[in-house]
């Protein structure tokens, strides 16, 4: 498998080592490998993959991929900014470089840009998940709740609503928040109404002066370390990781729980048409699904239970709402998220 990383260090064999993978073909039954586009598939020969999973998860997804099609993999991942960047330079110099992108951001992509596809597994996903254009789909749910330090912060110190947590003035500078939540603020707002969620915002910037973080992943592994006691938002998915490595962390949820996806989605002027599409129903399938609760993430099939299976049941007694902000919605929310949170 072709690899472009950050650090370059990460193996694939070494991959597939620590996590026990032997995903050889014909071991069991595959619905998403269609034998006519799979045909069409090798003789295209490869796949290339932009994706902002990290190459834990990511190398580990593709080598099930290379094992059941025998499509080598080319699996370039940077940040869903980098990556979009890259790909709106890429498409105005006409060039075709990916075949899909699997990443959090592609609901602001010009539509353009994305293949017009319905994979036959996309059947299984709730309507929320599938875009109605047929563009992207949603591979994994990203839940918005915060976390705690479950030796820092005591049972009777979780706060149970938004209101409560900006009255912990006893962990003032010891909570945290990733300084680009503009969909958890977004989400607040529609569920409060814009004066109130803004004023919840604004009660939780100034009484609990929260640090602000770069990194979902590394403020996750910042509360399980007790760096700091709590987030006041975080990805449901990533505290699920960092508590099932063995850290004292407990994600909790509050209303509302807002909502979005890592999806994925083919290139319309994908070098590999063929290998994107077979690639893009390997990717709803319930076998990746299933693979891919392993770290915590949890699915959007209707038939993938979480890990561990009531590690959703708190979220969903909350009121849960989707947000998917177009390009120009995002930049509006970020700013008032910087006004709020960064300019106090």
């Amino acid at each position: 498998m072709g690899f472009l990383g950050h650090s370059g260090r990460l193996t694939l064999a070494a991959v597939v080592l620590a996590l026990g993978l032997t995903p050889a073909a014909g071991e069991q039954a595959r619905p998403w490998l269609d034998p006519t586009l799979l045909a069409a598939a090798q003789k295209e020969g490869s796949l290339v993959v932009y994706s902002s999973t990290n190459e834990r998860e990511g190398l580990a997804m593709f080598k099930l991929f290379e094992a059941a099609t025998g499509i080598k993999v080319q699996y370039v991942r940077a940040a869903d900014s980098i990556l979009t960047s890259r790909m709106m330079i890429e498409f105005r110099g006409g060039k075709n470089s990916y075949d899909i992108v699997h990443m959090t951001a592609i609901n602001r992509m010009p539509p353009q840009m994305l293949a017009q596809y319905e994979p036959p597994e996309a059947k299984s996903l709730p309507a929320s998940a599938r875009d109605p254009d047929r563009r992207w789909y949603g591979v994994y749910a990203v839940y918005n709740t915060p976390a705690y330090n479950t030796k820092l912060v005591k049972p009777d110190e979780v706060p149970q609503s938004y209101e409560d947590m900006a009255k912990l003035k006893q962990f003032r500078g010891k909570i945290a928040i990733d300084g680009t939540d503009s969909e958890w603020l977004r989400g607040l707002v529609i569920h409060y109404g814009e004066q109130k969620g803004l004023a919840i915002a604004r009660a939780l910037a100034a009484n609990l002066d929260p640090v602000l973080t770069v990194g979902h992943l590394a403020l996750s592994r910042s509360v399980g370390s007790g760096e700091y006691a709590m987030s006041i938002n975080n990805y449901t998915n990533l505290d699920l990781n960092v508590k099932l490595g063995g850290a004292p962390i407990e994600s909790f949820a509050l209303d509302p729980v807002t909502q979005f996806f890592g999806s994925v989605a083919v290139n319309s002027r994908a070098p590999h048409p063929n290998a994107a599409r077979l690639a893009a129903n390997f990717m709803l399938s319930q076998e990746l699904q299933q693979f891919y609760t392993r770290f915590g993430r949890p699915p959007t099939r209707t038939d993938v239970k979480p890990n561990p299976p009531d590690s959703l049941d708190g979220i969903r007694k909350r009121k849960i709402i989707t947000v998917l902000m177009s390009g120009g919605e995002e930049k509006r929310w970020s700013s008032t998220f910087d006004q709020i949170f960064k300019r106090r």
